[in-house]
């Protein structure tokens, strides 16, 4: 079923799993997640808890924990994204898209020390160091928040109220005030967009609600996700005629791991898989594009970078990345 879903034979599959399941010590987040996303290992699995470990040992996660200054923070103090992407923002989020252990008492305080610097008087994350509430947009809040959740912050009370105001902010919910220099209107409407409805907006807020656990998706959230579906899935993926006075960003064409606030098809096409969209026919043409850029191999090339931005490199730009080729596989498998 997984090997029909991705237009592999069993024999190709199991070579590309074999390639992912190495032991990378460039890339152990790899092992860990494939086993996880796509042998549907359990969390108590030997194999599983000794690939997390490795994350912790080999690999990008080290050298961002020892850049970390012992206050807590990454390259300079309080909140705020820039200087992109070293500033203790982006390690919260490429520490959580890793796969570090969020037990770890490193980890545990960058989080912390991130959340004490960026919650704006609204609930939401601000992007502005200051931080004011006229700068929490979907983007820069739904990215934190995904990797905050997935890194153990689920339950606490600042993530609760990022996640809060971002259902809110998509809904138009009564108690939500907009401004034209950020969110600026219900859905996705941004100003950096114009004041229009932006796409990677969406996917970055979709992909914090789609790590909300199931039980607790209240019927405001689940309005929320309905809302950001229907929006990312209104437009073909593969064209992505989102509302937009410009050109297309032809980054939304390119598969990149990390990502920044921008977002592309496959890590949309893996949002909304999760959230159970992953067979509705709007996303065909997707697939389809996704498929498309597989080498004869099956695997697939890391086509954008952060490397020479970020306190260490991952993979090479122009050459096959086990982490798109996971990606690929996790969207396409759904």
């Amino acid at each position: 079923m997984f090997s029909k879903a991705t237009d592999l034979s069993n024999g190709a599959l199991e070579q590309v799993l074999v390639w992912l399941l190495e032991e990378d010590p460039l890339n152990p987040g790899v092992r860990y997640f494939t086993l996880r996303d796509l042998m549907n290992r359990p969390e108590n699995d030997d194999e599983l808890v000794e690939a997390k470990r490795d994350i912790m040992r080999n690999g990008p996660v080290p050298v961002i924990l020892d850049s970390q200054h012992p206050d807590g923070y990454w390259a300079k103090p309080g909140g705020g994204y820039s200087p992109s992407y070293t500033v203790s923002l982006w390690q919260v989020i490429f520490l959580g898209e890793l796969g570090a252990d969020g037990r770890d008492k490193r980890v545990q305080r960058g989080c912390n020390y991130l959340l004490d610097h960026i919650v704006a008087t609204n609930g939401g994350f601000a992007m502005d160091p200051r931080p004011v509430p006229s700068s929490v947009v979907h983007c820069l809040n739904g990215e934190p928040l995904h990797a905050l959740i997935r890194l153990g912050f689920y339950d606490d009370p600042r993530v609760q109220k990022a996640l809060d105001w971002q259902v809110k902010a998509i809904i138009a919910d009564p108690d939500v005030r907009y401004y034209k220099s950020g969110t600026c209107a219900k859905g996705f409407a941004c100003g950096y967009n114009q004041r229009q409805p932006c796409a990677w907006g969406a996917t970055k807020a979709l992909k914090a609600l789609s790590v909300i656990p199931i039980q607790d998706r209240t019927p405001k959230v689940k309005k929320a996700i309905d809302m950001g579906g229907e929006f990312l899935m209104s437009s073909d993926l593969a064209s992505a005629d989102y509302p937009y006075t410009e050109k297309i960003n032809t980054s939304w064409f390119k598969f990149g791991f990390p990502l920044s606030y921008r977002s592309d098809v496959l890590e949309t096409m893996n949002v909304l898989a999760r959230l159970g969209y992953g067979v509705d026919p709007r996303l065909n043409n997707a697939r389809q594009f996704i498929s498309g850029k597989r080498d004869d191999q099956g695997r697939w090339m890391m086509e954008k970078s952060l490397n020479g931005k970020m306190w260490i490199d991952i993979e090479e730009k122009g050459k096959p990345s086990k982490w798109i080729t996971l990606q690929a596989l996790c969207a396409l498998g759904h």
